[in-house]
């Protein structure tokens, strides 16, 4: 199965591809012509975990997360990472302290990724290289800084919804509007909705979505640039909101 879907500069559709007899792989699909094609389905020569979202930089690096929630295939990885695919097709693992890594974007000014950690558990590294290092799992926004060779570093947690006043379980998909402010798909139990947060992680704005827990936004193009969309319970939704969506040029 699918989870997280981008579509690059070109109009290509780029999807990360899940367990459970998803494949577990990174694929590219010519809207055109209706073609797929394999971007990555091997890390070390052995299979992901179970890929979850995507997010696409301005150099047409990809940057995609791998955790496993669910799925009967063996775990081949040494656990839960970020990875970026190169426009030469070389894979490098950028983040092995992302904890059960969900959610990832990149800012519009290309100088911050954001990473959502989904979970209660951890899974131990055994195979890290030097100066990799791991963290457990929790309920978190993080933020790291992105470099001009797309390399992450300066982990800083902007939001632990595990320690809030009301605790809950963490986002899952975002994106973000141009002006660099994040809109994600909060999963609070007590209060589901759109989350809109500036850079540094504080509430500006939130849309409900009643009891259902939303699972991922996305903004329109064109003229619809500022129309949100957002899947949530077994339905899509969209509202129009005052400000547009961050596209890549």
């Amino acid at each position: 199965m699918s989870n997280g879907i981008k579509f690059d500069r070109d109009g290509n559709m780029i999807a990360a591809l899940g367990a459970d007899y998803g494949g577990r792989m990174l694929v590219k699909t010519d809207m055109r012509s209706g073609k797929s094609y394999i971007l990555t389905g091997l890390y070390n020569g052995r299979p992901y975990n179970a890929l979850n979202d995507i997010t696409i930089d301005e150099q047409g690096r990809i940057y995609f997360t791998d955790p496993r929630y669910l799925g009967h295939e063996p775990v081949f990885q040494d656990g839960f990472a970020a990875y970026r695919l190169d426009p030469d097709g070389s894979v490098e693992r950028v983040a092995t302290n992302c904890g059960k890594c969900n959610g990832i974007l990149i800012s519009p000014d290309q100088k911050t990724m954001y990473i959502v950690s989904n979970d209660n558990g951890w899974l131990e590294f055994q195979n890290l290289r030097e100066g990799e290092t791991t963290v457990q799992a929790g309920h978190l926004l993080q933020a790291y800084d992105v470099d001009a060779s797309g390399n992450l570093s300066n982990r800083r947690v902007l939001i632990d919804y595990s320690k809030l006043d009301k605790p809950c379980s963490g986002p899952d998909g975002m994106i973000a509007d141009e002006r660099g402010n994040l809109w994600i798909a909060s999963r609070c139990e007590h209060r589901p909705g759109i989350q809109v947060l500036n850079p540094q992680g504080k509430e500006l704005a939130y849309i409900s979505t009643g009891k259902e827990l939303p699972t991922n936004v996305g903004f329109g193009r064109g003229a619809d640039a500022n129309l949100l969309y957002l899947t949530s319970g077994k339905s899509l939704y969209r509202i129009r909101v005052g400000v547009k969506g961050y596209q890549l040029p």
